[in-house]
């Protein structure tokens, strides 16, 4: 019996969960778990809400509320949902309790002790305006890495770049948009850097790890650590344990991955066993695992193992299988995007295991997925019930009907069954070691598939009729491989095969039988119970104007830009190269020659497609594309560049009301887009044909996104989008 214990990244208290959560930190530790526990071994798994931090103190300070109440809200909330998902730990407890303090204390003064800490005067965001120090998350800026406009101060989610103070370009203040200056502070920092070869000679032991993570670790690492500071200027947190520093807490990143030892230490007090912990922490024997989304690979795989280092003593990780984002219209799943489906509501809906079937069978394990309402009706329906639910029913019911029990079968009459159905579970057995669910869950779905397939083949239907002896003897087989199925899904869809397995007229549980629980016959006369389909088809109406119309437009990323210089494209005659600040500098090759002069063109404000792939255009590279309309296809000859109404900073956002980005795209991408350029009087309420979902307040020729018989006004902040000319109505931009 292997020792293992599982460690699961702490939600933000912040919102409700999300399918994003499910899928990238929460679904594959409990499949994880319950595998083991099938296996017979001894499981600690913890995790909790994570209470501090900014986030919580931002939607505290929306909703005009102390960051207490927010935390404890969401934690109830979430401790639900995730409980009604069929998702179990052995504690899911929260960060700001008295346990998780005393442990951060413990560790905090044992690496003072050791030197690891240190004071010194650091720098740090100050708005003047709000009259206080700015943690990291209210602030934003560019990413000076990739670009993104809306990194916070500490990280882009984007590229998953790390800052520290001062480093982010175009930080403003996230309450009163001001430019924040940085001044003088005094915090404590880790010695990280003490720690850069020990950590190296740490990940040579780790081939097996996804090459994500392993690469993203080795990145950190040859790029030389630097000290951090784990204190800042908050009051919301776990208090620094020495007198003089009030209004200073730990930070979040370094108290956050501790909770993973005060969490076993508080399951141990829980239970009665005070030491019990010490079991999964100090046993070389135990095996450590972490389940995280991939912007946490670096707090599991540097941070955490340099603090468990310093302290000494404790289990370093063996794995930390980080999966990939689950994404939506090509973007990220995230509350504080809005972009989020939520767990409660999706509950609401659907049985638990529908959501972990599709979840685990499109799992975003070594490179993000797509989420799609109408992906999740094909895959529940044709998949799920198609081959998994219509095999138990078929195979249960028939049984029930014609024999009423399970019936007599040979040793040689079920051979090719019983190895089958040991092909099935060493396979599995082998994925689910390497926690590759995706793979593990289409494990299981192959022998269905078998099972139907052999079902078939033998026609019991016709069989019962002609010779009840050798049908019950075909049946048992099938009764074999339902068995199997039902132990080898119940990680992934415990709900229902824990249904199967008491169709079947088993009194005890699954964990009971274990994972080899297939090779045991099955009791021949054991009574079946009369069964009911376990899964049903789903029907969705996808009518959603928001989420599922003008999804390619949702992929760009637009932003108004000023073209800064002009010059004759060295190799092409209708062809300028020019030099724009899109709220960073950006060179665009344009066929604009034949319409414009460079006089007319510097100084303009544009609208650009700022996520295209770089291309080199005769020879020049090309950052993205200046969007003009043409109205050459209605009869007209011109070209007018698109340019927002009034004047804005360069680098603001240009969209329809929707979320907008979603990664490098192609030329051909774009090009699906239908935007067109109509004159509109004002509070007129359709256009062409088309619902205008917001009138226009003003006479005006205003580019438009269409879309299933629908259009909205391009708009940057509160600045709609027109072009510097006249020209046809549906001239189309381009």
């Amino acid at each position: 019996m292997t020792k293992v214990f599982i460690g699961v990244a702490w939600p933000y208290a912040n919102g409700v969960i999300h399918l994003g959560h499910l899928a990238g930190s929460l679904l594959p530790p409990d499949i994880f778990r319950r595998y083991n526990l099938l296996k017979g071994n001894d499981v600690l798994m913890v995790s909790g809400s994570d209470q501090h931090g900014t986030p919580i103190t931002l939607t505290a300070e929306r909703q005009g509320v102390g960051p207490e109440e927010v935390a404890e809200t969401f934690h109830r909330i979430n401790s639900k949902a995730i409980e009604d998902m069929g998702i179990s730990f052995s504690l899911f407890t929260k960060t700001h309790n008295p346990n998780h303090t005393e442990v951060v204390h413990d560790i905090f003064n044992v690496l003072r002790s050791k030197d690891l800490l240190y004071t010194r005067q650091t720098m740090q965001y100050f708005c003047q305006a709000c009259d206080r120090f700015l943690p990291d998350r209210y602030v934003e800026g560019s990413c000076p890495k990739c670009a993104c406009s809306n990194a916070r101060a500490d990280q882009c989610d984007e590229c998953g770049t790390t800052f520290e103070v001062g480093e982010i370009k175009d930080g403003r203040c996230i309450h009163c948009e001001g430019c924040p200056e940085v001044r003088e502070t005094e915090h404590f920092f880790l010695r990280l850097n003490e720690f850069q070869e020990r950590l190296l000679s740490y990940l040579e032991g780790k081939d097996h790890w996804r090459p994500s993570v392993k690469t993203f670790t080795r990145n950190w690492l040859e790029g030389g650590l630097q000290d951090r500071a784990i204190t800042r200027d908050m009051d919301w947190g776990v208090p620094v344990p020495l007198d003089g520093w009030d209004g200073k807490v730990i930070y979040v990143w370094f108290e956050a991955v501790i909770g993973y030892l005060a969490a076993s230490k508080e399951y141990s007090s829980l239970i009665g066993e005070p030491d019990l912990w010490e079991r999964y922490w100090k046993d070389d024997s135990a095996r450590h695992y972490y389940f995280l989304g991939k912007d946490n690979i670096p707090f599991h795989s540097i941070i955490w193992p340099a603090i468990l280092m310093g302290y000494g003593g404790l289990h370093l990780p063996d794995e930390i299988p980080a999966n990939e984002y689950l994404t939506t219209k090509g973007g990220k799943l995230s509350k504080s995007r809005g972009t989020s489906i939520d767990l409660p509501s999706v509950l609401a809906e659907y049985h638990p295991d529908l959501i972990r079937y599709y979840l685990s069978i499109n799992m975003p394990d070594h490179r993000d997925s797509e989420f799609s309402w109408p992906d999740f009706m094909t895959k529940v329906n044709n998949e799920l019930v198609a081959e998994l639910g219509n095999y138990y029913h078929r195979v249960l019911s028939f049984t029930r009907k014609n024999f009423g029990k399970i019936p007599e079968a040979e040793e040689a009459d079920l051979v090719e069954v019983r190895d089958e159905v040991a092909k099935a579970f060493q396979e599995t057995s082998r994925l689910l070691d390497d926690c590759d669910f995706k793979k593990a869950m289409k494990s299981v779905m192959e022998l269905a598939r078998f099972g139907n397939r052999y079902f078939d083949s033998v026609k019991p239907w016709a069989l019962v009729k002609q010779d009840r002896v050798a049908c019950g003897k075909v049946l048992h087989a099938n009764l074999e491989i339902v068995r199997g199925l039902a132990i080898m899904a119940s990680p992934f869809l415990p709900f229902s095969s824990a249904e199967v397995w008491g169709y079947l007229g088993f009194e005890s549980s699954l964990e009971d039988a274990g994972w080899d629980g297939h090779r045991v016959p099955l009791p021949v006369g054991q009574g079946l119970k009369d069964p009911v389909p376990v899964f049903r088809k789903v029907e969705i109406e996808v009518e959603e104007p928001i989420d599922q119309g003008f999804s390619d437009f949702r992929r760009l990323e637009l932003k108004v830009g000023e073209i800064k210089s002009v010059c004759d494209h060295p190799d092409a005659d209708k062809l300028y190269v020019m030099q724009l600040d899109t709220g960073e500098e950006r060179q665009v090759v344009a066929g604009l020659k034949s319409h414009y002069s460079p006089e007319d063109l510097t100084g303009k404000k544009v609208v650009v497609v700022c996520n295209l792939k770089p291309a080199k255009l005769r020879g020049v590279e090309s950052k993205g594309m200046v969007l003009a309309a043409d109205d050459e296809k209605l009869g007209g000859e011109g070209v007018r560049l698109l340019t927002p109404s009034d004047d804005l900073p360069n680098g603001t956002p240009v969209d329809c009301g929707l979320e907008i980005g979603g990664g490098k795209l192609d030329y051909k991408d774009f090009q699906k887009v239908d935007m067109k350029v109509f004159n509109l009087l004002k509070g007129q309420e359709t256009v062409s044909g088309m619902v205008l979902e917001t009138p226009p307040d003003a006479d005006s020729n205003l580019a438009l996104v269409c879309d299933d018989g629908k259009a909205r006004i391009l708009m940057a902040a509160d600045v709609a989008i027109t072009i510097d000319g006249d020209l046809k109505d549906g001239a189309t931009v381009r």
